[in-house]
């Protein structure tokens, strides 16, 4: 990706200026986190069992933890490390559990965690086309970022995303032990997990909403989870939908107040129970006013 700086109609070029340790790309994460991910720092330099994880995080709204890798150098493969890392979590949940609670002072329990949405986090300025082919797999837990950073304090992080065509990495876990008893317990989930046992009419209304959510703008992704379908942008959750029987639950990401609903089309649920973050919620039952919900969602993009 080429950057450049205007001046009077000019275009200059901005140079690379690349990190020199590895630490230099910790630090900017683990003081941006929330920013970058969405997540919540645990511990920097985490070992255990004579392994040391870069950063432990963990995602609030999974509720799961995350652990995330830097690399400056490109010969690493990341799927093994990965699993590996995956496999000592799972081994060791109680170690990880005492690591919260002691650092953030509060008392988690092992059945507040979700463990089947466990994943780990690479990042580096570059990945080679073997690095991004082992990892384009729709159902595995591993996520590779990349990182630059240019002249006048500028950063660039993108997430390298998966083909579309993407297929399963469990006829391949199957011939490994260690893959196997990962791909068991942690499950990476897809629009299929939500639409499989949900009517005809149920599926039609979440793809129309969905489609009009994605042509809001060209940069808005869309995140299966366990209980919901996030819409993000700039790696912040803006709605979430919820597949129910009858009806979709859409939940818009913003304060009560900080929309401006004049029809008045949305529950305020910001002490109530629900999944994602936002307190407006609005039941879809058909797509009658999806123009006016998608002005909505506008004023949080």
């Amino acid at each position: 990706m080429n950057l450049y700086n205007t001046k009077e109609k000019k275009l200059k070029s901005v140079k690379e200026k690349p990190f020199k340790l590895e630490k230099e790309i910790q630090s900017l994460f683990e003081d941006n986190l929330e920013i970058i991910m969405g997540l919540q720092l645990v511990k920097s330099e985490f070992s255990i069992k004579s392994k040391r994880i870069d950063t432990l995080a963990y995602d609030i709204q999974s509720k799961a933890f995350v652990i995330i890798e830097y690399k400056r150098s490109k010969n690493i493969s990341v799927v093994d490390q990965g699993f590996t890392y995956l496999s000592l979590m799972l081994e060791n949940k109680a170690d990880f559990i005492v690591e919260y609670n002691e650092t953030q002072k509060r008392t988690l329990k092992r059945s507040d965690i979700d463990w089947s949405q466990t994943r780990v986090i690479f990042v580096s300025t570059g990945f080679t086309d073997n690095q991004k082919t082992a990892t384009n797999f729709k159902d595995i837990a591993i996520e590779l970022w990349e990182v630059k950073r240019y002249e006048n304090d500028l950063v660039s992080i993108n997430q390298v995303k998966k083909s579309k065509s993407a297929e399963s990495i469990k006829p391949l876990s199957s011939r490994n032990h260690q893959l196997e008893a990962v791909t068991r317990e942690i499950k990476v989930y897809t629009e299929d997990d939500h639409l499989t046992d949900k009517s005809d009419t149920i599926v039609e209304l979440y793809e129309t909403y969905r489609d009009a959510i994605v042509g809001l703008t060209n940069d808005i992704e869309i995140i299966p989870k366990k209980l919901y379908i996030a819409f993000n942008k700039n790696n912040r959750n803006i709605a979430y939908l919820h597949l129910q029987k009858k009806n979709i639950k859409l939940w818009i990401n913003a304060k009560w107040g900080d929309i401006k609903d004049s029809m008045e089309i949305s529950n305020n649920v910001a002490n109530k129970g629900h999944y994602g973050y936002g307190d407006y919620e609005i039941d879809l039952k058909d797509d009658a006013q999806l123009e006016y919900v998608l002005s909505l969602i506008k004023q949080v993009i």
